[in-house]
């Protein structure tokens, strides 16, 4: 049976992944990465939640982020990076820019593939790094 929370995908298998089937499972990984985040700082209604978590998860928020953890990709992350910015997405949001929207499906794509290989100290490091990118801290 698979620890679900737990993965460690090899390579073969990561390999046969879409790098859009890595961003829409990347995505869920941040928003509930994103979510916690906000959570523990303090947001209590429902609404402050909401607009709190839109502020991170949003894809020009997500683009900006992006580019403050780029310098600290190791070549792999890089090549799962570019995979994921070079996918072709059915549609474009109204509120982010082509590149934008690239950028985030990047991003989503590197959190999907490091799920799977169950690198969750790595997911956090570079989590970190994007929230104080953000948050200015």
């Amino acid at each position: 049976m698979n620890d679900y929370f737990d993965l460690h995908a090899d390579k073969t298998i990561l390999d046969t992944v879409s790098a859009l089937g890595l961003a829409h499972l990347g995505d869920a990984v941040y928003e509930l990465m994103a979510r916690s985040y906000v959570c523990l700082r303090g947001k209590a209604t429902a609404k402050g939640l909401h607009k709190a978590a839109v502020g991170y998860v949003a894809a020009p928020a997500q683009a900006r982020m992006a580019e403050a953890i780029k310098p600290l990709f190791t070549e792999a992350e890089a090549d799962v990076f570019r995979r994921g910015r070079n996918a072709s997405p059915h549609s474009i949001p109204q509120h982010a820019s082509r590149e934008e929207y690239a950028a985030a499906t990047a991003l989503e794509a590197l959190f999907g593939w490091l799920w799977l290989r169950g690198e969750k100290s790595r997911l956090n490091e570079l989590f970190e790094k994007m929230m104080e990118a953000h948050d200015g801290t």
